[in-house]
């Protein structure tokens, strides 16, 4: 399948998502991955892992002219080497997605629906948000729900984040596709205010966020 979306947002950042339908040895042909980056991921045990980590590469092919050479820090924030540009990458088994902005800091995150969401309720929702839950779409909403907090938690880069009490979604429905107010609370008080948003496609949700309000 190859390169699933590719969209330019407003405030100049893109993202883009790969749908994994390729064997292992076309993703290894499609992905010109640095011979270094190659031999750690032979050294991981899942294919589906190896897989994903593979279609990055790929996706990354299909958004640079250049080849990019991609790092992370010590707590795992991915980085481009060679680029200025920022970077935020998540994955499931079937798609990989990238977010990309020049000068903002971003975060992405991606689940499939088919996951059961019922955990998140007790271990990264307040009282606030769990009385907001609706029970007609309450597995997608709580999936919204922890995109929306992983996608923060990749923008702010902080150690310890406290889902629960620590980032705060406003009150929404779900739909296809929208937008989520957030406020994320530093351990010293400091507040941030992002703006979210979301599509969901084939049983899955995508949320990103880009800088700050």
């Amino acid at each position: 399948m190859g390169l699933y979306l590719k969209k330019k947002l407003e405030n100049e950042a893109t993202i883009a998502v790969w749908k994994i339908t390729e064997t292992e040895e076309e993703l290894v042909r499609l992905s010109s991955t640095p011979t270094d980056e190659m031999e750690e991921i032979s050294y991981i045990r899942s294919e589906s892992q190896r897989k994903q980590r593979l279609a990055v590469r790929a996706l990354l092919g299909e958004l640079f002219e250049e080849k990019v050479y991609l790092s992370h820090h010590d707590n795992g924030k991915p980085y481009l080497e060679n680029m200025v540009t920022n970077i935020s990458i998540t994955h499931t088994e079937k798609y990989v997605a990238v977010i990309l902005h020049d000068e903002e800091d971003v975060g992405i995150d991606l689940e499939s629906l088919d996951r059961d969401f019922s955990a998140v309720e007790k271990k990264a929702l307040s009282e606030d948000e769990i009385d907001d839950l609706e029970d007609e779409r309450r597995n997608e909403q709580l999936a919204i729900y922890w995109c929306a907090k992983e996608a923060i938690f990749k923008r702010v880069s902080s150690y310890g984040v406290d889902f629960a009490e620590q980032i705060e979604i406003e009150r929404f429905r779900p739909r296809g596709e929208g937008e989520l107010e957030a406020t994320f609370v530093g351990k010293d008080g400091y507040e941030e205010e992002f703006e979210l948003e979301y599509m969901t496609f084939d049983r899955h949700v995508l949320v990103w966020v880009v800088g700050e309000c």
